[in-house]
């Protein structure tokens, strides 16, 4: 079953600019459903439970070292979720990001406090949130890398591997790499948003993906779509 907010959201905020950092900061602490912690002295949070899901709000323009390492940080252990804030992405860029396990992205300068908040609480479902352009630029990036390895992704004939898509999961990765969200999807084949959820949770946690941009990428690598 698709994970489900039942508490407050944990967010600590991470940026290189303390204005900008402030300035998140501020914001979230207004809003009901967020906890906002201070971890400015890098040191973890000792009031965290285990069990605690929480959500890391990452502001960078681009990402050079130190950020994707400092990313790879963040998500190791699977506590923390990322939404990262940033001015560009370059090709290079795509498939780290993804790799790196960061639920959703926003461009600096379309974000806005409810994206924002819409955007943390997806990440902390375990859902994800990417810009169409972006997805488009990473679609086509896995795309030619598939095409590149398709001697190496496919069985005999195009066989599906061992670790295979059910129909349904194809149809709804599709639909995702078309850029709808849960919502059209789940009007477009006619199922529940949970059914639709459950769907995209059930794929990413038996193939070990760290999201719906992931499942794409795999799926355009093993030849599904």
């Amino acid at each position: 079953m698709a994970y489900v907010i039942t508490k407050r959201v944990r967010v600590t905020v991470r940026a290189s600019d303390p204005l900008s950092r402030a300035g998140v900061m501020s914001h979230l602490r207004h809003q009901p459903s967020i906890d906002v912690v201070d971890d400015t002295r890098g040191r973890a949070d000792p009031t965290r439970r285990p069990d605690d899901r929480g959500v890391t709000v990452m502001l960078a323009d681009r990402l050079d070292e130190p950020v994707p390492a400092d990313l790879r940080r963040v998500v190791r252990g699977g506590e923390q979720r990322v939404v990262l804030v940033t001015r560009e992405l370059r090709e290079s860029d795509l498939l780290t990001v993804v790799e790196c396990g960061v639920r959703a992205i926003l461009w600096r300068h379309q974000v806005t406090g409810q994206r924002l908040l819409r955007a943390v609480h997806s990440a902390a479902r375990d859902e994800g949130e990417l810009p169409p352009d972006l997805l488009s630029r990473l679609l086509t990036q896995v795309g030619r890398l598939h095409r590149s390895e398709s001697g190496l992704a496919t069985g005999p004939a195009g066989a599906a591997p061992l670790l295979g898509m059910a129909p349904r999961e194809v149809d709804v990765l599709r639909l995702v790499a078309d850029g709808l969200d849960t919502r059209q999807i789940s009007e477009k084949l006619a199922y529940s948003e949970r059914t639709v959820k459950n769907i995209l949770h059930a794929l990413t946690t038996r193939l070990q993906l760290s999201n719906r941009a992931h499942a794409v990428a795999y799926a355009l690598r093993e030849g599904y779509i």
